[in-house]
């Protein structure tokens, strides 16, 4: 029965198969839980119409579908322009590997934590944004300037709240501090909790458009939560705020000294 499809199937078929399967898994997970799916749903059904217009020679309808179909690809960039920036945007993220801001020192790591947990003991916000593959300039080149070291002291002193540079986030770029100040493009999305203010707008917004990591210590309610591709995950404590930024940036965790237990002279 199918023979004749295996016997003309060539590895070339099998590969272009292959990469639109693909491609259009990516495309359905970008779009998934935004409004851009809705609008790609409606142009589908509009295709469908079409289709039924032709086949039951509906000539003022078909007509009309004709006319409507030559602007589709202006349409549909119109529509899902945010959705693939943001694919072309992480897609090229996996693609291309970079060393900036890796979290890989672990002491920095530390000071980072270290600062995010104090901070949120006495409930002052504060908004860190980790640079990784996608460059963060945009946002530097409009903050306030610092090039300092990722330290506890520098950290809690710029969002306290008495201080100049409290208000915006803190961008860290190869592994420093390179700016305070940064303001984010807020999410429009309509799926994040409305207990979440600006702040946590601003991370998912971030982390939405680049591949950046962002952690937020809120201050109305004192936690500290960690922002990857729009996603908002809380942390109870140190260390499981270490674990997700060890998962995350795929660091292996330094081995602790064990110390050894005495053993008593047989007598």
């Amino acid at each position: 029965m199918a023979g004749w499809l295996w016997e003309s199937l060539q590895w070339n078929d099998v590969l272009d198969i292959g990469i639109m399967a693909y491609l259009l898994y990516r495309a359905l997970l970008i779009l998934k839980g935004t409004r851009a799916l809705q609008s790609l749903v409606g142009l589908i059904g509009v295709l469908a119409l079409y289709v039924f217009a032709e086949q039951f020679e509906l000539v003022s309808v078909h007509w009309l579908l004709e006319k409507f179909l030559v602007y589709i690809v202006l349409a549909v960039i119109i529509l899902f322009q945010t959705d693939i920036r943001r694919g072309l945007a992480r897609a090229g993220g996996r693609l291309f590997v970079s060393s900036r801001g890796d979290l890989g020192n672990a002491s920095m790591r530390e000071e980072l934590i270290k600062a995010c947990f104090a901070l949120a003991s006495r409930r002052v916000g504060a908004l860190v944004a980790i640079e990784r593959s996608a460059n963060l300039d945009e946002y530097v080149e409009r903050a306030t300037a610092i090039d300092a070291v990722v330290s506890h002291e520098i950290l809690t002193a710029i969002f306290h709240p008495t201080s100049p540079l409290h208000d915006g986030a803190v961008v860290v770029q190869k592994n420093r501090i390179a700016a305070a100040q940064a303001f984010f493009p807020l999410s429009l999305s309509k799926d994040i909790s409305r207990f979440f203010g600006t702040r946590h707008r601003a991370a998912i917004g971030l982390t939405e458009e680049t591949d950046a990591v962002a952690i937020i210590v809120s201050e109305e309610r004192g936690t500290v939560s960690i922002v990857e591709n729009g996603r908002i995950t809380p942390t109870a404590n140190a260390n499981e705020l270490r674990e997700q930024i060890q998962e995350i940036f795929q660091v292996t965790p330094e081995p602790r000294d064990v110390p050894t237990p005495a053993v008593e002279d047989a007598q």
